[in-house]
């Protein structure tokens, strides 16, 4: 579509829209995207304020055949947000936090991040299980799942939504819970953002105290084995009011960090707890008797917790990630992981490494869409991160050869939806969901049945038609 085009069908559309080639169009978009190697051009970017107006996007978007995009938080590897000669729907006016204290609950909009969700429930001593970079979106991570430091105690962020305002494929507005358009409910939790468009999400939060306290040790790969091993028995069998976290990446140029080893490749284990100081000293004991190379035991606030990890994400960095789901962190996954570790070129590029049991395992297997079984114990992530295109191509091949590594240890092709980064790869999509995807797909069908909502993880409607754009 020329520019030309495209102003003209901005015209078309409602409220505040900047076309492609107008002035701050170029900067909106980089705004608009976190990672800098999706470089869509669409053909313009809506900015509503309110549902209604969402609502009103949609109608005149349908009217006009033209492909849409929605983007909450616009932290997204795989780029959902965004897609050439589409509307971009940019929630990120839609960012109110009112939080009910007296009830435990809280309603953000749908372009709320999750620093703000943070922020504002902090205050009252209470928290929503989110995830582990601060300005991704409460919206993308929620509709996928929702992971992070509180996932053992309280579960995905998806297990505790209570209600959600959903603008249709057809531009109407729906309320969806247990009681209204449970089908719907259902499949908001985990299934992504394939049904609609949620303005707004209704949580029942945790109380949690607004410090946290810390264990953060680092080894080196070489002598790394015996103490991921521990750490793997250690986290095994914590208390559900413990998170803990395991990596591996680039020890940080951070006060803590002894100047020699800046850089250095390495692993790291973090244990944390929001009660005891003395019980968690007790906890992390064995880990500080295996010689890290560094550690760091400190109490920090909730929320510098759950930003902790923010400066290896910075805005328009390259990156790339696949994930796979493990029984558990069995000896030869983690002797790959050491042997893989200093292979990497870019001192971004790290793997995450997420526990679940807990609350998570405690919920349901059909409660929610969630795309895993609840008896998974680890979520292991490989993510290329890099400044230039050359380390980023580099490891964005070291992320697939490691993932082809590690599939003999998995029990399936499946992974979390929020870390699929080839949206196209519809038979991870349907490994992921396994049996619940015949019934997300009949979800489909009944709310979006043209596949409007496209971008994204997927699930073809039953009877589908396909989606045209202009």
């Amino acid at each position: 579509m020329s520019d030309n085009d495209a102003t003209a069908l901005a015209k078309q559309l409602p409220g505040d829209v900047i076309a492609r080639g107008a002035d701050g169009y170029d900067e909106a978009v980089a705004a608009a995207v976190w990672n800098g190697d999706i470089t869509h051009r669409p053909v313009a970017i809506a900015r509503p304020a309110t549902t209604a107006e969402v609502g009103q996007l949609m109608s005149t978007v349908r009217r006009l055949d033209v492909d849409v995009t929605v983007r909450g938080g616009g932290h997204s590897f795989a780029g959902h947000a965004s897609a050439d000669d589409a509307v971009m729907i940019d929630l990120s006016r839609l960012n109110e936090v009112a939080v009910d204290p007296a009830a435990g609950t809280v309603r953000c909009g749908g372009g709320a991040t999750w620093a703000q969700l943070d922020g504002a429930t902090a205050a009252h001593g209470l928290a929503v299980p989110g995830g582990f970079i601060s300005h991704t979106g409460v919206g993308g991570l929620t509709l996928g799942g929702g992971m992070g430091w509180l996932s053992r105690r309280g579960g995905l962020s998806c297990d505790n939504l209570r209600a959600a305002t959903v603008v249709t494929a057809d531009g109407l507005v729906v309320s969806a819970s247990a009681e209204e358009h449970p089908d719907l409910f259902w499949a908001l939790r985990g299934g992504g953002g394939n049904f609609g468009i949620v303005t707004s999400f209704d949580f029942a939060a945790h109380e949690v105290s607004p410090m946290a306290n810390l264990g953060l040790f680092f080894w080196r790969p070489e002598d790394a084995r015996l103490p991921l091993r521990a750490a793997r028995e250690l986290i095994n069998g914590l208390p559900d009011d413990y998170g803990a976290f395991v990596a591996g990446l680039s020890a940080p140029p951070a006060p803590f960090v002894p100047t020699e080893v800046h850089g250095a490749s390495g692993v790291a284990v973090a244990i944390v707890n929001w009660g005891s100081a003395e019980d968690h000293e007790r906890t992390v004991a064995p880990l500080r008797e295996l010689d890290p190379l560094f550690e760091l035991v400190t109490p920090i606030p909730h929320t510098g917790l759950q930003q902790m990890f923010d400066e290896n994400a910075p805005w328009g960095i390259l990156a790339y990630e696949k994930a796979i789901y493990l029984d558990d962190l069995v000896d030869g996954v983690i002797d790959l992981l050491l042997e893989r570790i200093s292979l990497r070129v870019s001192p971004m590029t790290f793997v995450p490494i997420f526990p679940l049991g807990g609350a998570f395992a405690r919920m349901p297997e059909d409660e929610t869409a969630f795309g895993g079984r609840r008896t998974t114990r680890w979520t292991f992530n490989m993510a290329a991160i890099a400044p230039d295109p050359h380390m980023f191509a580099v490891d964005r091949g070291w992320v697939r050869d490691f993932w082809d590594q590690l599939r003999p240890f998995a029990p399936d092709t499946g992974g979390y939806i929020n870390f699929l980064a080839d949206p196209e790869d519809q038979d991870r999509v349907r490994s992921a969901y396994g049996d619940k995807y015949d019934r997300l797909s009949a979800v489909k069908s009944t709310w979006d049945p043209d596949n409007v909502f496209h971008h994204n993880a997927n699930i073809q409607p039953l009877h589908t038609t396909s989606v045209t754009a202009t």
